[in-house]
């Protein structure tokens, strides 16, 4: 018998603190069994792992983990932090790609890669929020190889 499940959402507030984005990730793979979405797990464990790196290397301040359901069997993985500037590899125009012996640029892309649907919001209203960005990615639902 099939049963719907309730949507739900989880937020994991994180210092800066280079131990935060490991936490994190236990986490995500913690919930994911949880709502038995196992086979969601490597690739939203990946792709939470750039987005976190991405906001550990370049924000000065603390960042929060979001994951929540989407439709059913889908999943949005999502990172604020306090720097309301875009990255240009989740801006609406590609960024160009990396020079071979980079050492950075190649996360983003990678994210826009594996996801079924991504975006970013900076959020700049005060009053309204804390500020900062969200950057966002979303699978599942046999849409995309995740």
């Amino acid at each position: 018998m099939v049963t719907v499940s309730p949507s739900w959402n989880y937020t994991l507030h994180l210092p800066h603190d280079p131990r935060a984005p490991g936490i994190a990730r236990g986490t995500l793979r913690l919930i994911l069994a949880a709502h038995e979405m196992p086979e969601l797990t490597p690739t939203a464990e990946l792709v939470a792992a750039e987005l976190l790196a991405n906001s550990h290397c370049h924000t000065k301040g603390p960042y929060a983990l979001r994951l929540r359901s989407a439709e059913s069997g889908r999943l949005r993985v999502a990172v604020w932090d306090t720097d309301p500037h875009v990255p240009p590899g989740f801006s609406n125009a590609p960024a160009p790609p990396p020079p071979p012996d980079a050492e950075h640029g190649r996360g983003l892309p990678l994210v826009r890669a594996c996801a079924d649907t991504w975006g970013a919001s900076a959020l700049r209203e005060p009053g309204m929020s804390a500020g900062g960005k969200l950057l966002w990615a979303e699978c599942g639902g046999g849409a995309a190889a995740w």
